[in-house]
């Protein structure tokens, strides 16, 4: 119990510090770290869409994977083809019909091309950016339990709470 009690300090020290409670400053992490992942997927999706490059890119990432570089951009475009095809199954986007998430999906195949291929890079350099977002989520998370979660929480208190 004794290595509990070093990460409750540490963790109330940080509470003092940022004056949000602990509950608010993670659930303020956790909401901006998921803005953090979208905002930059739907921009860079519209951007790769409006500027052509989406099969670009894609065709230019190395095929070779002699590299950690490499092998991780490969990974990142296979898992981007597949998020693509099963996105795209559900809400019928990105050129593919509507026909739920359970239907079969056809993923590996030779070319990328398209809105799939825009929304691969744009998936690929939102993963890329992880440590980037992951360092604003910190960051910003004080002010914004300050002024998003505690101001909520604190309305909500009002409205459960017995009258006289």
């Amino acid at each position: 119990m004794p290595a509990f009690d070093r990460y409750r300090d540490a963790l109330a020290a940080v509470s003092a510090r940022t004056g949000a409670p602990l509950s608010s400053l993670v659930l303020s992490f956790a909401v901006l770290h998921e803005v953090t992942a979208v905002v930059p997927l739907v921009g860079i999706f519209y951007a790769a869409r409006a500027l052509g490059v989406g099969e670009r890119v894609v065709a230019s990432l190395p095929t070779e994977q002699d590299n950690w570089v490499a092998q991780k951009c490969s990974t990142w475009v296979d898992d981007g083809q597949k998020w693509a095809a099963r996105v795209g199954r559900r809400y019928g986007v990105f050129g593919f019909e509507k026909s739920g998430p359970e239907s079969q999906l056809p993923v590996n195949s030779d070319r990328i091309v398209g809105d799939v291929a825009n929304a691969v890079v744009a998936y690929a350099a939102t993963k890329a950016l992880l440590p980037v977002r992951i360092g604003a989520a910190l960051y910003l998370s004080p002010a914004f339990s300050r002024g998003v979660i505690d101001p909520t929480r604190r309305g909500f208190g009002r409205v459960f709470r017995k009258g006289p």
